[in-house]
C-alpha cells in the first residue's frame, strides 16, 4: 500500500550570516548542519569583533573555517564562557535520574534499514523515502525484513537487516546515542519512532530485546557525571551566545534558536 510522503522542511535557497553566504547548496544540508555552519560563522564574527582574528580572514567556504578562525573561536569561547564545577549534590541528583547512561555491558538486539548518504545523492528525497518507510514499518512491523531486503544499503539487508546483539562500543557514537543509556521510561522496544542519523546515512531501526547491563555505584562514575553536567552547561551557554550573535548580525537559512547544542548537533 502506498503511504503519503511526510511533509519535509522548506528547502533553503540561501545560507547567510551577516554579509557572508556560507554554502552554495544549503538545500543539500540537514537542518542540524545548517545550524552548525551558521553558529560557527557567528562565532567567527564575534572573534573578529574581539580583536582575536584579523578582519580580512577569509569567510568560510561550505562551512569550512580557516585554521586561524578555528583558533580564534576557541580563544573567544575561553574568554566568554566560564563554567563552574558542579558540586557533589548536583552530581548525585543527576546520576540518580540518569543512572542507565552509565550502565556497563548494556546490549541491544537490533535490525535496521540503511539509506546511505553518498556523493551526489538527493538528501531531501532520500530523507522523504526513509520517513515513508519508517511510517510503513511502524504500522506493519512484520514487513521490516521485507523492506530491509528490498531497500537497505547495508549488507545486513540480505538477512532482513539483522545486526544481532550490539554494545555501544561496537557502534558509531552517534548511532549508539540513540540506542543505549536510555532511562527506563524511555528505553524503546520495537521500531524507533524517528530516523537515526549517522555518518553512514539514515537508519530505520528496530530494537527487539534489551539487556540493561550492570549499574556501577555513583563513586565509580562521579567524574563522568560531572563532565556530562559541564557539557550541558556549556551547550546552554553556547546556545544563548549564538542567539545573541544571531540577533546582532542576522542569519538567513538556519534556525539558531532551535539548536539544542550548537556545534555538536
Amino acid at each position: 500500500m502506498d503511504l503519503p510522503i511526510p511533509s519535509s522542511p522548506v528547502l533553503q535557497s540561501i545560507l547567510r550570516v551577516g554579509p557572508d553566504v556560507l554554502h552554495p547548496e544549503p538545500a543539500a544540508l540537514t537542518e542540524a548542519e545548517r545550524r552548525q555552519i551558521a553558529s560557527l560563522a557567528l562565532l567567527r564574527l564575534a572573534a573578529i569583533e574581539d580583536g582575536l582574528l584579523d578582519a580580512d580572514d577569509p569567510a568560510p567556504v561550505e562551512g569550512v573555517l580557516s585554521e586561524a578562525a578555528a583558533d580564534a573561536i576557541d580563544a573567544w569561547l575561553a574568554r566568554h564562557i566560564t563554567l563552574p564545577e558542579p558540586d557533589e549534590a548536583t552530581c548525585r541528583r543527576y546520576h540518580a535520574a540518569h543512572s542507565a547512561r552509565y550502565a556497563q555491558g548494556e546490549r541491544v538486539q537490533a535490525r535496521h534499514i540503511l539509506f546511505a548518504v553518498t556523493e551526489g545523492v538527493d538528501v531531501q528525497a532520500l530523507r522523504q523515502r526513509a520517513e515513508q518507510v519508517l511510517i510503513a514499518v511502524r504500522a506493519a512491523p512484520e514487513t521490516f525484513a521485507e523492506q530491509a531486503r528490498a531497500l537497505s544499503n547495508c549488507p545486513s539487508g540480505a538477512d532482513g537487516g539483522v545486526l544481532g546483539w550490539l554494545t555501544a562500543e561496537e557502534c558509531a557514537p552517534e548511532f549508539a546515542r540513540e540506542l543505549f543509556g536510555q532511562d527506563e521510561a524511555q528505553a524503546h522496544i520495537g521500531v524507533l519512532p524517528r530516523l537515526v542519523h549517522s555518518r553512514f546515512g539514515l537508519h530505520v531501526v528496530e530494537v527487539s530485546e534489551r539487556e540493561p547491563g550492570i549499574q556501577p555505584p555513583f563513586e565509580a562514575v562521579q567524574q563522568a557525571v560531572a563532565q556530562a553536567l559541564k557539557q550541558q552547561a556549556f551547550a546552554t551557554a553556547l546556545r544563548q551566545a549564538c542567539a545573541v550573535l544571531a540577533a546582532q548580525h542576522g542569519v538567513e537559512g538556519a534556525d539558531i534558536d532551535a539548536a539544542t547544542s550548537p556545534l555538536l548537533q
